[in-house]
Order: C-alpha cells, then sequence, then structure tokens
C-alpha cells in the first residue's frame, strides 16, 4: 500500500483545549465544539428520545460539584505551584467514579466533561456508581519517582481534607498517565489519613494485586472493546451495512494509540482471528497488510522507545494515513477529537470503536454516519474500565478474593458428575481432558465472565433501542443512560427540591 503525506495544515488552538497531538491538528478546527460542549451536545440530542421531564434532564446534565486546588511542590530548588482538580458530575448513586489522569494540558472543562461522560457510561452498563473525574496539570515526564510520589500524596491529601475521596463517596482509579503505582500511593495516604476504615482500600482501584487490585483489571479495557465489537459484528444490520461476514475471524484492524487499551484490544482481536494491520501512534505508524504480531511489536518499542526500525511493518512517518487507511474496523484508542470535520471524510473504516473518550467530534459523527460508517460510542465500547473497578470495589469491601469460596467445591461436584458419565459411557477420559471439564473458575476467570456479561447486556439493549426509534448507537446508548438515571432519581424522591 502506498501512503502520501497528509494535505492538513496544523490547525489554529486559540481559545481551544485540546490535548494536541500532530493528529488532533490536522482532524479539527477551531469552529469545532470543545469537549465538554461535544458531550453536552450528545446529550441534547439524546434527551429528545428519553422519558425524562425538562426539569429531570437540566438536574442530570449539570456538574454537582468540583474542586479546584493548588499547592506548593519544590523542584531543582525553586518551588512550583501544581494545580489539581476533581469533579463529581452525579451522585444520584454513590460512590462517584472516575480516573485520575497527569497531563500539562489538564483543566476544569475537561474534567468535567470526562465526568460527565463517567455518568452516562456507568448508566449504560449498570454499574451503580456515579460520574467523577480528576486530573493534575504536570507533565509526569517531566518529574523524578519520589516527586510524582509526593505530587500524588499531597494532593490524595487535599481530597481526604475536602472528603473527595472515600470508599462510599469517590471512588478514583488510573487514567492518562497514571497507573497502579499511582492508585497504590493514593491508598497508603487514604489509609494513614482514615486508619480506622476497615474498608479503606476500596477508595481507589487499579492498584497492584498486592494492595487488593483484582485480576484482570490491567486489560479490562481493552477486553471490554474487543467483547462490544465482537457483538456488534454479530447483528444482521451492522453486517448488512458493512458488508461484512461478522466474524472476528480476518477481519482487519488499525488500531489508534498503543498504550494499555489500544495494547489489550490489539492483543484480544489478535488471539481471536483478526488481522491488525495498522497501529498508529503520535508520531509514526507500523503498517503490514498480512498483519503485525503485537507482542513482538511491543518488545521493540519497550526495547527502544520508538516504532522505528521494526522489520516485520512499513513504518510510516505520517500517522494520518494509517488512521485513513482502509480496513473493516477502526479503534481510536488514544485521546479525545482524533477524528474531526478535517478529516472523517478520509476516513475508510467501515466501523469505527471508540475505545478513547471523545476521539470523534460532533461534526464528524454526523460526517462518518452520513457516508455509512457504524460508530460505536465511547460511554459504551470503553466501559470494561469502569465495570471492573466495580468488580475490584466489591471485591475489597467484601474483604474476600473471588472464587476463593466455591472453586474447589464446584471442582468436587464436577468430578462426582463426570465419575457417573464415565461410568454410563463405559471408557474413562485422559487426565488432560479431566482436569480441563472439571476446572473451577479463577478470579481472573469470574472477571472475565462479569465483563463478558455486561457488554452483551448492554450492546444490546443499546442495539434494541437504536431500532425501536430509528437512532444511531450514540444517540441510544445516551438515551438508556438519560432514562436510567431519572428512574434512579425518581425512586429517590427529592425532599430537597420542592417546599
Amino acid at each position: 500500500m502506498t501512503f502520501r503525506r497528509s494535505a492538513f495544515g496544523r490547525a489554529s488552538t486559540v481559545g481551544l483545549r485540546t490535548l494536541t497531538t500532530s493528529v488532533t491538528d490536522q482532524a479539527t478546527g477551531p469552529e469545532e465544539p470543545k469537549f465538554l460542549q461535544a458531550v453536552e451536545l450528545y446529550f441534547d440530542r439524546a434527551s429528545k428520545h428519553s422519558t425524562a421531564s425538562p426539569d429531570t434532564l437540566r438536574h442530570i446534565k449539570s456538574t454537582d460539584t468540583v474542586l479546584s486546588v493548588t499547592f506548593p511542590m519544590e523542584k531543582n530548588g525553586k518551588t512550583v505551584m501544581i494545580r489539581g482538580y476533581r469533579s463529581q458530575h452525579s451522585r444520584h448513586r454513590l460512590p462517584c467514579k472516575g480516573g485520575i489522569r497527569y497531563s500539562s494540558e489538564v483543566d476544569l472543562q475537561e474534567v468535567e466533561a470526562l465526568s460527565a461522560l463517567m455518568t452516562y457510561k456507568c448508566a449504560v452498563v449498570d454499574v451503580p456508581f456515579g460520574g467523577g473525574k480528576g486530573g493534575i496539570m504536570i507533565n509526569p515526564k517531566d518529574w523524578t519517582d519520589a516527586e510524582l510520589e509526593r505530587i500524588t500524596r499531597r494532593f490524595t491529601l487535599e481530597l481526604c481534607q475536602k472528603n473527595f475521596i472515600g470508599p462510599g463517596v469517590d471512588v478514583p482509579a488510573p487514567d492518562v498517565g497514571t497507573g497502579p503505582r499511582e492508585m497504590g500511593w493514593i491508598a497508603d495516604t487514604y489509609r494513614n489519613f482514615y486508619p480506622q476504615d476497615v474498608n479503606g482500600a476500596a477508595c481507589v482501584t487499579g492498584k497492584a494485586l498486592s494492595l487488593g487490585g483484582v485480576r484482570g483489571r490491567t486489560e479490562a479495557t481493552g477486553l471490554g472493546v474487543y467483547y462490544g465489537i465482537r457483538e456488534f459484528l454479530g447483528y444482521p444490520e451492522v453486517q448488512k451495512q458493512m458488508k461484512h461476514h461478522g466474524k472476528i475471524q480476518d477481519t482487519t484492524v488499525i488500531v489508534q494509540g498503543f498504550g494499555n487499551v489500544g495494547y489489550w484490544a490489539s492483543k484480544f482481536f489478535e488471539s481471536n482471528g483478526a488481522k491488525i494491520i495498522g497501529i498508529v501512534e503520535h508520531d509514526v505508524a507500523a503498517y503490514n497488510p498480512s498483519g503485525i504480531n503485537v507482542e513482538q511489536l511491543s518488545l521493540w518499542r519497550k526495547e527502544h522507545g520508538t516504532f522505528r526500525g521494526f522489520p516485520d511493518a512499513q513504518i510510516i512517518s505520517e500517522p494520518m494515513t494509517v488512521l485513513e487507511a482502509e480496513c473493516d474496523v477502526l479503534i481510536p484508542a488514544a485521546l479525545e477529537r482524533q477524528i474531526g470535520l478535517r478529516n472523517a471524510h478520509r476516513i475508510r473504516a467501515k466501523l469505527i470503536g471508540e475505545a478513547a473518550n471523545g476521539p470523534v467530534t460532533p461534526g464528524a459523527d454526523e460526517v462518518l454516519r452520513t457516508n455509512g460508517k457504524v460508530i460505536i460510542p465511547d460511554l459504551l465500547l470503553n466501559a470494561g474500565g469502569v465495570c471492573v473497578s466495580y468488580f475490584e470495589w466489591a471485591k475489597n469491601l467484601s474483604h474476600l478474593r473471588f472464587g476463593r469460596m466455591n472453586k474447589r467445591w464446584d471442582e468436587r461436584s464436577k468430578e462426582q458428575l463426570l465419575a457417573l458419565v464415565e461410568g454410563n459411557a463405559g471408557r474413562e477420559l485422559s487426565e488432560v481432558e479431566r482436569r480441563q471439564l472439571i476446572h473451577g473458575a479463577e478470579e481472573h476467570e469470574l472477571v472475565y465472565s462479569g465483563l463478558e456479561d455486561t457488554m452483551i447486556v448492554a450492546c444490546n439493549e443499546t442495539r434494541q433501542t437504536a431500532l425501536e426509534k430509528n437512532i444511531d448507537y450514540r444517540t441510544a446508548a445516551m438515551a438508556n443512560s438519560i432514562n436510567k438515571i431519572a428512574a434512579s432519581l425518581a425512586g429517590s424522591g427529592s425532599i430537597f427540591t420542592h417546599a
């Protein structure tokens, strides 16, 4: 395949808050709405198809509470002021839930938008949380590990003092620029601030296993992306629109972003027979129409810090050209605003699965749908992370590993049943066959099962609403979310609203 240099110039970003990658600059124009405005536009479009009253819609749309803090941190003999945010968009269900990201481009507008998206995301997959989000305005690459620990612990202290963290109040998780290490620092700080809280481990999710994490959390979002796209490919109307056979086997996939979500989504598609023909990063892209070995590419980047020089794929200096390349499925798994009005008409994928938050702008969404593309929205497709965070939270509150109480009992029950079958069949199974049949579920298998069931149900609900109302999947998922939140609010009553 021949790639041409993108014809787009850098877009003006005066007055716009974006996570500025070269792709963002080439994809979006200054006339397109900011992230928070985009989320609100999607909400307004879906609200017309909901059963909620105008007053309830205004309540759902508004952000409940926002915390903005600044604190000093010494670096190279100078004092630097650090700014952090935490937004609790909705407390119709508690605790609030959402990640904490470290980025120099974090701001209040972004945090509010992401917290709103978390509210709708939790509702659409029936996770009993309100939406939250947080961020610290730093580039983690500019700070040492010791400095990052001090920043994380100080921010956690601010959250503790303002009652913005706790197992029943607000539960953070990893996001861009953070991971299990930072979650461990948060959990430890909370434990020292509230040593009497026996459920303190549930104050944060995405922790290491040694600190109360759950097996399967690391790959959860990527696995949820796989389950969601697999379900949609199985729907006859999607197959007809895509002119696709509906199977994962031999489906061609391009993934934008090779962080945690992009890596695991690629791995699950590859292991189930799909061909990963392109992987796009912020500076370069790897392309091979015969398929890329995901693990080999990952190991190469870990060793060399870049895709450049990888021998088993064509390395493209203009990543936009691979994003726009022909394929069955395109998975934007990087940052927001990666497909905008400047490049939407060039996207040749048949299905776009939004693994990132807000990768498609409202204008681009309309262009893509007009061009016959299937779009699986972010609030549905990337909900795997919060779903398994819910499992981790529940595990921490129960103080019990999943499977610990029933694994051996299940195996013994299967052994007894197998003995009866062998007696009636007149032959004994081999030891390998026997172990496969009587195997009791491990924690990660139970987590995978719970996540798969959650995604199947949520995808089917979205599909049914889309078919019944003749609307797109994003609007259908958002309408379902609004109706669920409205039902929760109605059931709770409103003693403080009316005299």
